[in-house]
């Protein structure tokens, strides 16, 4: 079953293709819009009127606030130091790692194939290039591209403001 019995769906929570995802143990919120392929695991939270693109992984410890847009292909992570086995050659466990949460504010944006590491703030409003791979926090309102994600340009509001982003950097 791809949606299972333990996903608290807001109302008007919209799943193109509920046969296609793989939701588990984790909260969505109202009049968010999540598309195929896309797995959401236990104790991930996802806010209100947010839309998460195809091909998405969200894994536990991940928190997205109201109105975020997460592009194509975006990958986060929970773990700094992901092995398989433990020292003595036996998978790891639950009690062999430990998670690490992340937090993304309220209206930012990821683009396509952004890798969000674990650890890091993503700040309210802020956006994130594709294929970014963000390994420290995200200032509110900042823009950062490439790979590490560096500060590209910083605006208080984009909606609200119309501004043409200054370059700070």
């Amino acid at each position: 079953m791809p949606i299972a019995k333990d996903v608290k769906l807001g109302s008007d929570v919209k799943i193109f293709h509920p046969d296609l995802v793989n939701l588990y143990g984790c909260t969505v919120g109202d009049e968010t819009r999540i598309g195929t392929f896309v797995e959401i695991q236990v104790g991930a939270m996802i806010g209100a009127r947010c839309k998460i693109s195809s091909h998405t992984f969200i894994c536990e410890g991940v928190t997205i606030d109201d109105e975020v847009f997460v592009g194509h292909g975006v990958m986060f992570t929970n773990d700094k130091y992901p092995k398989a086995t433990t020292a003595e050659g036996r998978p790891q466990g639950a009690s062999d790692w430990t998670l690490q949460r992340t937090y993304v504010g309220k209206g930012a944006s990821i683009g396509s194939n952004a890798t969000i590491l674990c650890g890091v703030t993503v700040g309210a409003g802020a956006a994130i290039g594709a294929g970014a791979v963000v390994s420290r926090d995200v200032p509110p309102g900042a823009t950062v591209v490439g790979v590490p994600a560096r500060p590209l340009s910083f605006v208080e509001d984009r909606r609200v403001s119309g501004a043409v982003p200054s370059n700070i950097g």
